[in-house]
């Protein structure tokens, strides 16, 4: 017998913070504050949404930890830039602590944002993007030939971090920062290093940049098809991702 649905007076009625916090974000989110603009004052808002000064308090508070607003001292509490980079800030943490199935779940998630930021770089690439990825793959090389874990490591976030660059797509950026934690990628290349592909990952780079060089973005996304998918049998094969 199928339950009837939960009634009006079973579900939960947000806490007094809660409701500041949607409050402010309905605020943003419909125009009448905009980055940079400082809040209301302290007795306007808790008039406004009905709370106490101290569940008002603690619901900026909340939203300062978010990346939403800013509390500067003597300019009172602002609206951030809203950056994507700082406000997927949380999610670079959830990444960082993933391991196991949670972690090859997540290099799925990196592999379909990555093959698609390698394609829209092999057609946005300037004169001094390429001559940067270029020098990025030369000084992995040291690194890789010297079994310089970190080195190895520090090259290859960057290589692919630069391609999601050339996008010129902030949000693509952002999302790639955060899921690629120097902790996670660490634990990745150690993986490499067992497995022996090192040297096979640094092919799969220089294929990747020829692609790139060449504006051939159905070239690029098949080369970062490749190199993923391969990283992606690593990370099957080790017993623990982390």
């Amino acid at each position: 017998m199928t339950p009837p649905p939960p009634s009006a007076s079973d579900q939960r009625r947000p806490s007094q913070y809660e409701v500041v916090v949607q409050g402010i974000q309905e605020m943003i989110v419909s125009g009448e504050i905009a980055s940079g603009d400082r809040l209301p004052v302290e007795s306007i808002l808790a008039t406004r949404f009905a709370v106490s000064r101290s569940s008002l308090r603690e619901g900026v508070r909340a939203l300062v930890a978010m990346g939403i607003l800013e509390t500067r001292q003597g300019s009172g509490t602002t609206v951030t830039s809203l950056d994507p980079g700082l406000l997927l800030k949380p999610l670079e943490f959830w990444a960082g602590i993933q391991a196991g199935t949670s972690s090859r779940d997540l290099h799925n998630v990196r592999q379909a944002l990555e093959v698609e930021a390698a394609a829209v770089a092999a057609l946005r690439r300037t004169d001094d993007d390429i001559e940067r990825l270029k020098a990025v793959l030369a000084e992995a090389e040291p690194a890789i030939q010297a079994l310089d874990h970190e080195g190895a490591m520090a090259a290859d976030l960057e290589f692919h971090l630069s391609l999601a660059r050339i996008s010129r797509n902030p949000v693509l950026v952002a999302l790639l920062e955060a899921l690629s934690r120097p902790t996670l990628r660490m634990r990745l290349w150690q993986s490499i290093h067992l497995g022996g592909r090192i040297a096979i990952t640094h092919q799969e780079h220089l294929a990747i940049l020829n692609a790139v060089v060449a504006g051939d973005p159905r070239g690029a996304h098949a080369a970062m098809q490749t190199h993923l998918a391969q990283v992606a049998v690593v990370l099957r094969d080790t017993p623990d991702s982390r």
